[in-house]
């Protein structure tokens, strides 16, 4: 099977195209390196193009590598070609500027990346038998009233990238209708683990405590901290693409909840790092404009379609990430949740 990842050499990208070489994928990345790093793919032998020159390229390269990298736009007519030649099976569209408040800071930009050009791409594929796996977000429920939301829930976006995921979903519905797009929406909550990074002021809860212990700083509290989030460690992101693309399913445009299935506060994992770190001091500011109080999804539709199981709940997830960050060797972990 022949596959593209876009945002390939981000976290969630390049932790999902690890996991199809291994699976022996035929893996393409597009990646325009905004936020991601070909580091992100070290242990991969992989071979670099840029998308200025993807034509000659490929007509000039034979030799197999485990992923070929493609550095520029995943919207580069370039791309957009290969895409409508379709000699993809299936395309893994991972790649957003993903964040909330960088959203509500920079609406416009974060539309032309989360809606023009990603419109390209799926307008690319409605003449090919290509299946279109779309990174969709559980912030396009907004503060959901019931817990667990189910996808049956109605949407209530609060920020830009909130529309800007929820438009593209519609989007999507309407491609199938009219093309017979084969399309799917997976709507992840709270990705967390390693590789991802926490030097950015709009980095997760997880990585940025995690960074400021490693830089020896204060860690940021938002709020009042009984905010709580469904965290979703990211073996099972990877795990629920997996299955989307191997389905017998035909889809037309239909959303899952990629999650636990259960809650965890801010403060429940500030302690943890209280009683499991030397020195921390925490440093209290406002609740960032444009996040939602509590998520907690409903996975029963995913499951019950798809076959989703979580492999790692958060506890344990957490424990991962932190031996990522090589605190075990500080015998930071003396104590366990």
């Amino acid at each position: 099977m022949k596959v593209l990842v876009t945002g390939g050499c981000g976290f969630i990208g390049s932790s999902l195209t690890k996991e199809l070489v291994r699976l022996g994928y035929e893996v393409d990345v597009v990646d325009n390196m905004s936020s991601g790093s070909l580091s992100s793919l070290d242990g991969l032998n992989i071979r670099v193009t840029f998308a200025d020159f993807l034509e000659e390229f490929m007509s000039k390269t034979s030799s197999r590598k485990d992923a070929t990298v493609i550095q520029g736009d995943f919207s580069h007519s370039s791309v957009l070609d290969l895409v409508s030649s379709g000699i993809y099976d299936v395309i893994f569209h991972q790649a957003a500027i993903p964040r909330v408040l960088y959203s509500v800071e920079n609406p416009y930009e974060t539309s032309d990346i989360n809606i023009l050009r990603s419109t390209a791409l799926l307008e690319a594929c409605k003449n090919t038998n290509t299946r279109f796996i779309f990174a969709s977000s559980s912030s396009v429920y907004g503060g959901a009233e019931t817990l667990p939301t189910s996808e049956s829930m109605h949407k209530n976006p609060k920020s830009p990238y909130a529309w800007q995921k929820s438009s593209f979903e519609e989007l999507i519905k309407i491609f199938s209708n009219l093309y017979g797009t084969d399309a799917i929406c997976l709507r992840y909550f709270n990705v967390f683990g390693p590789g991802q990074l926490g030097d950015s002021p709009y980095s997760t809860s997880v990585a940025a405590w995690c960074n400021a212990i490693k830089e020896s700083s204060n860690l940021r509290s938002d709020g009042d901290g009984e905010q709580t989030r469904d965290l979703c460690y990211i073996d099972n992101i990877v795990n629920a693409n997996i299955l989307a693309a191997n389905s017998s399913k035909k889809f037309s445009g239909e959303c899952y909840n990629i999650a636990c299935g259960d809650q965890t506060s801010n403060n429940e994992i500030l302690q943890y790092f209280l009683n499991n770190f030397n020195n921390i001091k925490v440093t209290h500011a406002p609740e960032r404009l444009g996040d939602v109080k509590h998520t907690c999804a409903d996975i029963t539709r995913a499951r019950d379609d798809l076959g989703y199981i979580p492999i790692v709940h958060f506890w344990e997830g957490l424990k991962k990430t932190i031996e990522w960050w090589g605190f075990v060797e500080l015998d930071a972990l003396s104590k366990t949740h």
